[in-house]
């Protein structure tokens, strides 16, 4: 296999890295609901990307408009948007726009919001982004094909006002498995990744280059946004020598904070925001590291100091702190609760499950209080709850497996509220929440969007092979 992992403490290996990309400072134009819709198009279709750089060949992709990752889409907060996907590819495709708290209709589900988009013709989606903050989009059809090939790009809503920074810039983090010739490995959807911890590949890119180092220049504050697009790797992020402050995850903005232990942690289709003031010496290099994985540490990437003197003598102060979105409130008092069991994968002791046959499936190895849905979406299929519209719920989600689940609710953003009993120290949204093995998680929402919503685990292995329910909201 290609050589990946680029130790932190040795460079007898190497891991492709990451590369940067620059949006610029924010406009300044404010929202403006009477303005036409923003267009957009989108052709999916296959191609061939750099990955690894000249050394290696470029890698078979499939991906949006011939780029990895897909064109960068730029919204404004309560601007609508339309946004037209032709399918160049040979099997059919929908584009899902993650975080996004959209109709129904919009939200790109196979068999559930709407069929595949056939070969060779076109869908539009027409939605107004209610909130701002970073999201993505990617395919829910054929997950782990489209998606583990490359078919993923970041959308930035704009809030109405500009955000006091320096730099706006957006990682989009993606793991992949190659081959010594640096190309995509096959085997998607293999047993053991299925009832393990998916598909964890051997490479890393952000922004689908390999990255060495990253320049910045002392003094200056930049806006970080954080899209980890992988089928399954979770990543735990140190920048040395800085202190990076966390003011929104999941594109809502929560209490500035600091990670635990200074490692931001990031689960696959999680994103974080993070102010980061480069008060590193001139000239100096400072590792981006990721040490989730026991025995696999690598440095993503160096921040390099340029020469000039720092664009100001000390941090900007006070902290930055974005406005909030208009997420409703979840009224606790009246809250109804409901407990959901995280179910199934290899055991501590090496048995499988068994789940198959749940729900009319046939290679389920996940399941949630039972219930399996395998594949991207399947029409008919009964919802594991029915929720009243306009109510508060409390769900409590119990990991009963050995095994990371980062799951993820379609069209709602919820409050998190406590791990294991404890309530958490900052208040905090999100669309994704990592749940670790053997514990819990307690989130809050209104459901206040009508449909059939999808509630799944975001290691695609894990969702595809059972770990993913419906939500109606009625």
């Amino acid at each position: 296999m290609l050589a990946t992992v680029r130790a932190a403490t040795s460079r007898r290996s190497f891991l492709i890295g990451a590369g940067l990309f620059t949006t610029g400072i924010l406009s300044t134009a404010s929202a403006n609901d009477s303005k036409p819709a923003r267009q957009f198009t989108l052709t999916a279709a296959k191609g061939r990307a750099p990955l690894v750089g000249n050394a290696h060949p470029a890698t078979d992709v499939w991906c949006y408009d011939g780029g990895i990752p897909g064109p960068l889409i730029r919204a404004r907060q309560g601007e609508p948007i339309r946004i037209v996907v032709e399918n160049r590819l040979g099997e059919g495709t929908t584009v899902h726009w993650h975080g996004i708290r959209l109709p129904i209709a919009m939200d790109g589900v196979t068999g559930i919001s709407q069929p595949p988009i056939a070969p060779s013709q076109r869908f539009t989606y027409e939605f107004t982004p209610p909130d701002a903050g970073t999201f993505w989009y990617h395919p829910h059809a054929d997950s782990l094909q489209q998606l583990g090939r490359g078919m993923a790009g970041a959308l930035i809503v704009e809030e109405p006002e500009p955000v006091a920074v320096d730099r706006d810039v957006l990682w989009v983090l993606t793991d992949w498995r190659l081959t010594e010739d640096a190309q995509i490995a096959s085997g998607f959807g293999n047993g053991m990744d299925a009832a393990m911890s998916g598909r964890v590949g051997n490479t890393v890119t952000v922004n689908g280059v390999v990255s060495d180092e990253e320049p910045v220049r002392a003094g200056e504050r930049i806006r970080l946004r954080l899209v980890n697009s992988s089928l399954a790797r979770i990543m735990a992020l140190r920048f040395e020598g800085h202190r990076p402050l966390i003011v929104a995850i999941d594109g809502q903005p929560c209490d500035p904070h600091e990670p635990a232990g200074g490692r931001l942690l990031l689960g696959p289709a999680m994103r974080a925001d993070i102010a980061l003031d480069m008060l590193g010496e001139p000239g100096r290099r400072y590792r981006v590291v990721d040490d989730f994985y026991e025995g696999l540490v690598y440095w993503l990437t160096k921040l390099a100091y340029d020469d000039k003197p720092p664009l100001r003598a000390h941090s900007l102060d006070p902290p930055l702190t974005l406005p909030r979105n208009p997420v409703p409130e979840p009224d606790l008092a009246t809250a109804q609760r409901h407990e959901l069991h995280l179910e199934g994968g290899m055991m501590g002791g090496g048995a499988m499950m068994g789940m198959g046959g749940m729900s009319g499936t046939s290679h389920a190895v996940w399941a949630i209080n039972g219930s399996s849905m395998t594949g991207d979406g399947q029409a008919g299929m009964a919802p594991l709850l029915t929720l009243q519209l306009g109510r508060s719920y409390v769900l409590t989600l119990r990991n009963d497996t050995a095994w990371w689940h980062p799951m993820h609710l379609h069209g709602h953003s919820f409050r998190v509220l406590s791990r294991n009993g404890q309530p958490v120290p900052y208040r905090q949204w999100a669309d994704t929440v990592l749940v670790p093995p053997k514990e819990e998680v307690e989130i809050a929402f209104v459901a206040d969007n009508p449909g059939d919503w999808m509630l799944h685990c975001h290691v695609t292995d894990h969702q595809v092979s059972g770990m993913m329910v419906i939500l109606r909201i009625a």
